[in-house]
């Protein structure tokens, strides 16, 4: 079971009218930079925006959707100010001062020791396996609350942004319910070669 480390950042942030957006930024993979967004719907339905088969197809081993949208996608984050275009959707997120982890830590360290802090300060998981299987280890290396964001679908404002109002479910974990953009590695164990 090979380990694979994906880096970038995960932007997440929810709307008034009950959407919910995760977006990550790649810039290093197994299937070289890339972006998506996981979207949940007021409605409860989990769609997932990609560029391109190959990122669906990575996405989708590790992750459930009922939705695969593919096309036209441009994501760009900076790790201070996240934006999408492409799909229908147009998104802008601005976070405020970073929180700096300055320190690498083995995985050992992330699955015993964030995991419980982590869970207890933001409400999210730094360690677990998904429903496919597939092992994730979270290593944040800092983080900024959003302060402002816009969110524009097919032509309509999403309205104020505002917290998570209901989980996504994509997976074993979900994003801090208080919008935020994390700059972070990711390590993966799938079960399978894939």
């Amino acid at each position: 079971m090979e380990l694979i480390r994906i880096r970038g950042s995960i932007s997440s942030a929810g709307f008034a009218g009950g959407n919910r957006f995760v977006v990550g930024h790649w810039e290093r993979s197994p299937i070289g930079p890339f972006g998506d967004v996981m979207w949940g719907t007021p409605d409860g339905q989990r769609i997932l925006l990609a560029g391109n088969q190959k990122v669906a197809d990575f996405v989708t081993s590790i992750y459930n959707f009922d939705d695969v949208r593919i096309g036209d996608l441009q994501t760009e984050s900076d790790g201070r100010v996240t934006t999408v275009e492409g799909l229908g959707l147009n998104l802008h997120l601005s976070g405020g001062i970073a929180r700096v982890i300055p320190f690498s830590r083995p995985l050992s360290f992330t699955r015993f020791v964030e995991r419980p802090l982590a869970k207890f300060l933001m409400g999210v998981e730094t360690f677990g396996t998904s429903s496919r299987g597939v092992s994730e280890w979270y290593q944040a290396k800092q983080w900024r609350w959003v302060k402002s964001g816009t969110a524009v679908l097919d032509g309509n404002n999403l309205g104020e942004l505002s917290n998570f109002s209901q989980p996504i479910e994509v997976g074993f974990s979900e994003p801090p319910s208080k919008p935020a953009i994390v700059s972070l590695q990711v390590a993966i164990r799938f079960p399978f070669d894939n």
